[in-house]
């Protein structure tokens, strides 16, 4: 598939199969995300793999969505590795974490796996529950497994705005 094909046929998956990620496919995945572009090349992002049952539990505790996938990427960011701009100290980590998150969601549908972008979910509770992530601050948790049969993308995938009410030329 090529990208044009694979940006628009890329939906947010809600109902996942049982089928577990080949451990291959999940590699390719967080490669795209350790390859993704960053500021200054800082690569703050951090990605932590949530596979096991437990896990899986503790993350869905956590989160407003719940979809049950085979595995999740919690996907941070280490603010203080982070590049700051200079003319007023933004943190870039948060979009770096979030074009990682992009890149990986983009891969996995190349691999025939869906993704979601689950932005609601606590943050806080998230680190309670995961120890092994303080030190950074959680952007995202990204949903990843294979479609359930009857899996299809919701009523609201195909609604565009006009490329004209997105760019302006100047």
């Amino acid at each position: 598939m090529d990208f044009e094909q694979l940006s628009a046929k890329r939906y947010s998956l809600r109902k996942y199969s049982d089928r577990a990620v080949e451990p291959e496919c999940l590699t390719k995945i967080l490669e795209a995300g350790r390859n993704a572009p960053t500021a200054h090349n800082l690569q703050p992002q951090r990605i932590f793999v949530l596979q096991s049952q437990e896990a899986l539990e503790k993350a869905d505790g956590c989160m407003g969505s719940h979809f049950h996938p085979p595995v999740i990427l919690a996907i941070a960011y280490d603010a203080d590795e982070a590049w700051k701009r200079e003319t007023d100290g933004k943190n870039h980590g948060e979009i770096d974490a979030t074009i990682a998150a992009s890149q990986m969601m983009l891969q996995a549908a190349d691999l025939g796996l869906g993704t979601t972008y689950v932005g609601m979910f606590e943050p806080e509770k998230l680190l309670e529950a995961f120890p092994e992530m303080r030190g950074t601050v959680p952007v995202a948790l990204l949903t990843l497994g294979y479609p359930a049969e009857g899996a299809h993308p919701s009523r609201l995938h195909a609604s565009r705005k006009p490329l004209e009410e997105l760019v302006q030329y100047l």
